[in-house]
């Protein structure tokens, strides 16, 4: 196998193998602790502009499941692991993920100190990264300066509305995309709800036009406040139905009504994040994909309390504003995404408030 590199930032430099498509890749270097469930990370269109790193050693062992993907094709800038299974054993398997990832032209690593690389990360924060052949040619300088900016905009969302029916629906929902939408349509279905998707150019006023019983804003990527004429849409809906809001729409949502959001030193990624219940003191491991995080203190100047708190760091991982009939969460509690008791909690919370 050809030899790879990571150049970080700050000069550093670790050796790898190549796999997947043979090309260089620059990006924001993050790492996600889950076990299991690479396919859906890698189609993850939060990953968009990032190099993603697996922190368990072993990827691949049960190979490519299209079914399983999140969206068409694969999401990150470039992917990092130990080990990278080249003979996978099940039943569903169609291809091995080196054969994914050159479908994609996404580059890979392979034999890389992923633990070192992670300790440094936690130690310093998210590093911009570069794969390449040769280090010596790597600008260090455009390196430093590389941002994730428009990712959003620049996202593969559909850009039209979709109607899902449920068998004796109760309710009509309507579902803003910004980008990532798991199975939130599925778990809305399966609770006897009609669903409207609408693009994230959507206008307040053609929403509630439609008349809903209630909204869901999904999840999405990129910096939250950058996204200005969302958050000016957002604003617009609340208090006139009841919202709930998910990961980049609960980042949102809690700018529209007056919050702040900022980065996190190295984020919050994989399906082992503990999220502390604020009502009930119980606790609940959930999956999560996101760089941003809403800052607790501002959440005093809204009329919103926390609902959720980070297990690890006591970050905001969730918002409840009573007096708008709205509440929401930074973690992924679809359908398939996280526990089953945290899909039902928070769904079936909505469903009370139709």
């Amino acid at each position: 196998m050809k030899k790879g590199y990571i150049v970080l930032e700050n000069g550093q430099v670790f050796e790898g193998k190549r796999f997947g498509y043979e090309g260089d890749a620059v990006g924001e270097l993050v790492f996600s602790t889950s076990a299991v469930g690479y396919i859906e990370t890698l189609t993850d269109e939060c990953y968009r502009g990032q190099i993603l790193m697996q922190t368990f050693p072993l990827i691949g062992n049960y190979g490519w499941i299209s079914s399983d993907a999140n969206g068409k094709k694969i999401q990150v800038s470039a992917y990092i692991v130990r080990e990278w299974c080249e003979a996978p054993s099940n039943f569903r398997c169609e291809e091995t993920i080196d054969a994914a990832l050159k479908a994609d032209k996404i580059p890979g690593l392979c034999g890389v100190d992923t633990r070192a690389l992670t300790r440094l990360i936690r130690d310093n924060g998210v590093m911009n990264a570069a794969i390449c052949d040769d280090p010596s040619k790597v600008d260090l300088e455009a390196l430093k300066s590389y941002k994730i900016t428009g990712a959003l905009k620049s996202s593969d969302t559909d850009v039209s509305c979709k109607a899902y029916s449920s068998s004796g629906a109760r309710y009509n929902v309507t579902v803003i995309n910004y980008g990532s939408l798991g199975n939130t349509v599925e778990s809305l279905t399966a609770r006897g709800c009609n669903v409207n998707v609408y693009p994230y150019t959507a206008k307040a006023e053609g929403i509630l036009s439609g008349n809903p019983d209630g909204i869901v804003l999904s999840n999405g990527a990129g910096d939250p406040a950058e996204n200005t004429e969302c958050i000016a849409e957002i604003a617009k809906l609340v208090g006139k139905k009841p919202i709930f809001a998910i990961s980049l729409g609960h980042q949102m949502l809690a700018l529209a009504k007056g919050a702040k959001t900022y980065k996190l030193k190295y984020g919050h990624r994989g399906g082992n994040q503990p999220v502390k219940y604020t009502e009930t003191g119980k606790t609940y491991i959930t999956n999560q994909n996101h760089g941003y995080a809403v800052d607790n203190d501002s959440v005093s100047a809204t009329d919103g309390k926390l609902m959720f708190i980070n297990g690890n760091d006591g970050s905001c991982e969730g918002i409840e504003y009573v007096s708008d009939k709205a509440f929401s969460v930074q973690f992924v509690p679809e359908k398939g995404c996280s526990t089953m008791d945290t899909e039902a909690l928070l769904f079936d919370k909505f469903i009370k408030m139709l």
